[in-house]
């Protein structure tokens, strides 16, 4: 077994059996539906048009309204790729240009949402190379001005050591500072330094106590944390079921972590009674959303397909 993370905000319990690995040919189209994701990954949404129309404070408005919109699926639990990928549909729908809004960032460093966004087409190579220091800069400048997905995605580098040398007392204090304002990706952050003992000693009971707090706001991760608390006995009795249930809910929520170790449970009869096709179900659902272990569970279990 091992712990695998997914952006500081999941941790996924990995379990995978030795099967046989016969029969492949009956989970090729889930392969090549696999295959097809990871090509659009590479391949960033463009526009076509742009709408000569749009103003300089109309574009501020649109920035202001994507950083929210952004934050909000943050603090909802949406994976990296998929807030990604919601970015330029976002970006998209208001037919404009990734070099257009790039060149305005670059030419209104007056406003911390816009300081941010620069941060975040560096961080993640849109209309220039990828530099993580570059992105550290200007993650720095917007939350020195108060910018808070700034604070968070801060405190996530200096967890990471991504683009700066890792400093586990300021992701502690950035994280601290997010959840006392009641933000659920800060809160979610703070149970994460408390489990690990990032910036503070280790406690299982305030960790568990901050998960609980997160899956309470509804926030698919925060049941996905608690589910793997419950689980394992981090901060509280194991209770099998109450994992399973809190599994349940954050994968129809669509996280690919939960679907994943929810087909676990299906197939291991752990917390619930043992289903193959249930596990199998689950399994593709993580699969489909691009999860690496999902896909290669199924080519262990293709005999079941």
């Amino acid at each position: 077994m091992s712990d695998k993370q997914l952006n500081l905000d999941n941790i996924k319990l990995i379990n995978i059996n030795n099967t046989n690995n016969n029969s492949l040919h009956k989970i090729s189209q889930i392969i090549q539906n696999f295959n097809k994701l990871n090509i659009l990954k590479e391949i960033e949404p463009t526009t076509q048009n742009i709408n000569e129309n749009f103003f300089e404070e109309d574009l501020s408005i649109v920035i202001d309204d994507l950083v929210d919109f952004y934050f909000k699926e943050v603090n909802e639990g949406k994976v990296e790729r998929v807030r990604k990928q919601h970015v330029f549909d976002y970006i998209n729908n208001h037919k404009l240009k990734l070099n257009e809004i790039y060149k305005w960032l670059l030419n209104n460093q007056n406003d911390s949402n816009s300081i941010y966004f620069l941060g975040y087409f560096n961080y993640h190579g849109i209309e220039v190379k990828v530099n993580k220091q570059r992105a550290l800069e200007f993650y720095q400048k917007a939350a020195n001005l108060g910018n808070i997905i700034a604070q968070h995605n801060l405190s996530s580098m200096y967890i990471d050591g991504e683009g700066v040398d890792k400093n586990y007392g300021k992701a502690f204090e950035l994280s601290e500072k997010l959840a006392e304002k009641e933000y659920i990706s800060g809160i979610n952050m703070l149970g994460y330094c408390y489990y690990h003992g990032i910036g503070t000693d280790a406690n299982m009971g305030k960790a568990f106590e901050l998960y609980k707090k997160v899956a309470d706001f509804g926030s698919s991760y925060g049941m996905f944390n608690l589910g793997y608390c419950y689980e394992n006995g981090v901060g509280t009795s194991v209770d099998k079921n109450k994992a399973f249930e809190l599994y349940q809910m954050a994968a129809n929520l669509g996280d690919d972590f939960a679907q994943y170790n929810l087909a676990l449970m299906y197939e291991k009869g752990n917390g619930t009674e043992k289903d193959m096709d249930k596990a199998i179900y689950w399994y593709k659902k993580s699969a489909e959303q691009g999860d690496e272990d999902a896909l290669n569970k199924l080519k262990k279990l293709s005999c079941y397909l």
